[in-house]
């Protein structure tokens, strides 16, 4: 009588995917430069591997989304290490270009935008939420927005919660319309989601169909 296999319980796409998340969260936890800071930056990226983990076998995501929610978990553990005003190669962008400022931080919300997209468009579609690709496209952007416009609530509760405290979360530099261009970013990042990645994603939640005989 042969030996049954084990299913692993992880396989090797998630061990790499965690290795690759927890080695950059470790680095990122090492001496940054403002551990508030950082505990404010990084918390979001925590919370998402939590409810990854506890949805992985109830409600896999396709790979495309695992490895945005990776990257955009990197770019978060990057600013809370450094602090979004102060990431070196951002400086360095600043001197090349002649730059007001680091614009770390544009970057971080136009990532709010482009990764939330995917997000949503899975969960809309595999849920059966909205018929019609005009509709869905729409609801997503709606919905990117209104979380871009929702952190910022976050952040403002923080700044007056703490005072001079929370001035490396902020991320302003002293520009006047931070707020509104960091909601600008997050929609060029829904938009570009969708434009570029959306057939992608529709070849791989075929994957979630199911079968006819």
């Amino acid at each position: 009588m042969k030996a049954s296999r084990e299913t692993p319980l992880l396989s090797a796409g998630a061990l790499l995917w965690l290795a690759i998340f927890f080695a950059v969260l470790l680095w990122s936890a090492i001496a940054p430069r403002d551990r508030f800071t950082w505990v404010l930056e990084v918390a979001p990226a925590l919370i998402g591997v939590l409810v990854l983990a506890l949805t992985r076998k109830r409600f896999p995501l396709t790979p495309l989304v695992y490895v945005l929610i990776l990257a955009h978990s990197i770019i978060l553990m990057v600013g809370g290490h450094y602090t979004y005003a102060e990431v070196p190669l951002f400086d360095t962008f600043r001197d090349w270009f002649g730059l007001a400022r680091n614009n770390y931080d544009k970057l971080g919300h136009f990532a709010q935008g482009f990764v939330p997209a995917m997000i949503a468009r899975e969960l809309l579609l595999r849920r059966r939420v909205v018929n019609g690709r005009a509709w869905l496209n729409f609801l997503v952007v709606c919905f990117c927005l209104a979380f871009s416009a929702f952190y910022e609530l976050i952040e403002w509760f923080v700044a007056v919660a703490t005072g001079t405290a929370a001035q490396a979360f902020l991320g302003t530099q002293g520009y006047e319309w931070d707020t509104q261009s960091d909601m600008l970013f997050a929609l060029l990042g829904a938009l570009l989601a969708l434009l570029l990645l959306s057939r992608w994603h529709d070849r791989q939640l075929r994957a979630f169909q199911p079968r006819r005989d």
